[in-house]
């Protein structure tokens, strides 16, 4: 089993800047990519950006792109986000997620999920 623990969310005034952090408990052949997503009150698990181990290849959903930066630290099985010039628009909470498939956008495409971290910008 695989486990993810997102930390890292909290309260920011618009323009701001966050890192969110997620702990891979291991790595196998079904956390070959790691993503981001969010999900505000009332609406579906949104795409965030995803990040591959092995060769670090990214993706970003367009109103994040410029603003958000993934990475990752294999040798600590740590994966990140870096949101900065923050938007009341972007709370939510935050969930990290693991799968197997590299280009893998939608939720169904990842097999482990972490509990969320909550991200409020103020206005």
């Amino acid at each position: 089993q695989v486990q993810l623990v997102e930390s890292g969310g909290g309260l920011v005034q618009a323009g701001g800047s966050l890192r969110l952090s997620c702990a891979v408990s291991r790595r196998t052949l079904s956390t070959n990519n790691m993503g981001w997503f969010r999900q505000a009150p009332e609406k579906d698990h949104e795409f965030v950006a995803r990040i591959t181990w092995n060769v670090g290849l990214t993706a970003y959903a367009d109103s994040v792109k410029g603003r958000f930066t993934i990475s990752r630290d294999s040798a600590k099985n740590m994966v990140y986000l870096q949101m900065n010039r923050l938007k009341p628009e972007d709370t939510a909470v935050y969930f990290c997620a693991a799968g197997k498939l590299l280009n893998g956008n939608s939720r169904a495409d990842y097999l482990y999920w972490g509990q969320g971290t909550q991200v409020t910008v103020s206005s």
